[in-house]
């Protein structure tokens, strides 16, 4: 992605820990005619591989898990991101922007249809998105319904080779005007908004 200096995020623990809190992300691949993507739920193994891993699973009926086999592909995560007005900025000379947060993750894709794994892979996923439940909910594999249903899906990994994070904050504005920016975001009742607001005032408290 086009990542100028200033908006680049290289923290490691940063980038992980934004993945895995923005897991449901696109899966783009090509066929080598057309490009595809996924979206898809997502599990983040930061100890996998040289430099991490990413874990999830597809119907088999989509096509895409095919051609990407053994191919290299790209995974976005997206994260808080809002329109700014130039009005915020009390200033001539400004323009209308957007401000988000993004990672890209790239790496090689290997599918399975092993049974073992896709279970595995299914348990983890569904124990992860449980856990804030009241009472968590729990895959019942030994049922004809479940053994199905697993037949239906394939399972994957993704090595990563690299990653990218894009933190669009306003940081090639100054101080003033980021701060005004915050501020006006910071009196929006979107989520949205205050999540950005908070990032900007948390890049600007260095």
């Amino acid at each position: 992605m086009y990542l100028p200096n200033y908006y680049e995020v290289n923290d490691r623990t940063k980038l992980f820990d934004f993945m895995q809190s923005n897991n449901f992300a696109i899966l783009f691949s090509h066929t080598g005619e057309e490009p595809m993507a996924s979206h898809l739920p997502l599990m983040i193994d930061e100890t996998g591989g040289e430099n991490g891993m990413i874990l999830g699973h597809m119907a088999k009926a989509n096509r895409q898990w095919r051609y990407a086999d053994g191919q290299q592909v790209m995974v976005v995560f997206h994260g808080p991101h809002t329109y700014v007005s130039p009005t915020w900025y009390q200033e001539e000379g400004t323009v209308p922007t957007w401000n988000y947060t993004a990672v890209h993750a790239t790496g090689t894709f290997k599918a399975t249809e092993d049974p073992a794994v896709i279970e595995e892979m299914v348990a983890r996923l569904t124990a992860q998105h449980e856990a804030s439940q009241p009472q968590p909910w729990e895959m019942d594999f030994n049922t004809d319904y479940a053994e199905q249903m697993m037949k239906r899906i394939v399972a994957f990994q993704i090595e990563i080779t690299s990653i990218q994070g894009k933190w669009k904050l306003n940081q090639n504005q100054s101080d003033v005007l980021r701060e005004r920016v915050a501020a006006k975001l910071n009196t929006s009742t979107s989520e949205g908004d205050l999540q950005v607001a908070k990032l900007m005032d948390e890049d600007m408290a260095g």
